[in-house]
């Protein structure tokens, strides 16, 4: 089973790099406002133009993205305060460690391509003169990330076994709305949502091996 997870994450993350890669320079043309270039120009440019502008879809992702940052800052808290009882990181869940560790690379790579710009917006946003940067989609690995994470760890707290199927539901219709809502918002082109997909999946994979090395602490 181990063995399997590893196998599964060099898998993930092969496509993800490969993926990556591509979109840099397969069918690579000067579609995009102000004369900007974007990989897989035709598929790019065909959902481009089905999917105009939606500025209230919009918004509804940027809130969603703000309720992920949230869900971080929560197992922060509980971080802290088992900090703050137990006097020594020793004391803090070595589940709420990860998943904190999960969320600074998370966000680390959010501001990292937020300055990086391998493509730029198909549009140029309401109040400004200039595309931005727009690749992967920040947001969809971002949500996909935080909500795909949460009930692996929160679960080991809940007791009521429908409290956690709800819980986990919850976290994962959120994750998946904000990837389908980001899109049909237009302010990305179709692969900058699939690379921030495949990001989230890989880090998602990462962290369930890390998860799978964490034993239990016994009981005094």
């Amino acid at each position: 089973m181990k063995k399997q997870r590893f196998i599964d994450f060099a898998v993930i993350l092969a496509v993800t790099v490969l993926f990556s890669i591509l979109v840099c320079f397969v069918d690579v043309a000067a579609i995009g406002p102000a004369g900007t270039k974007v990989g897989f120009s035709h598929i790019n440019g065909f959902f481009r133009d089905m999917i105009p502008l939606n500025m209230v879809l919009y918004r509804v992702t940027n809130l969603l993205g703000y309720l992920a940052l949230l869900v971080c800052c929560g197992f922060a808290f509980m971080g802290g305060m088992q900090l703050l009882q137990g006097k020594s990181l020793k004391k803090v869940d070595r589940n709420i460690i990860a998943v904190g560790v999960l969320y600074v690379i998370v966000i680390a790579l959010y501001l990292l391509f937020e300055k990086v710009a391998i493509n730029y917006r198909p549009v140029i946003m309401p109040n400004e003169t200039a595309p931005e940067a727009s690749f992967p989609s920040t947001h969809a690995m971002l949500a996909t990330t935080v909500f795909g994470s949460a009930p692996w760890v929160m679960n080991r707290y809940l007791k009521d076994a429908k409290i956690r199927k709800i819980f986990t539901a919850v976290c994962w219709v959120l994750g998946l709305a904000t990837v389908v809502l980001r899109f049909f918002s237009g302010v990305h082109w179709f692969t900058d949502i699939v690379a921030g997909f495949l990001i989230s999946v890989t880090l998602l994979s990462g962290f369930k091996i890390v998860l799978g090395m964490i034993r239990p602490k016994k009981k005094a």
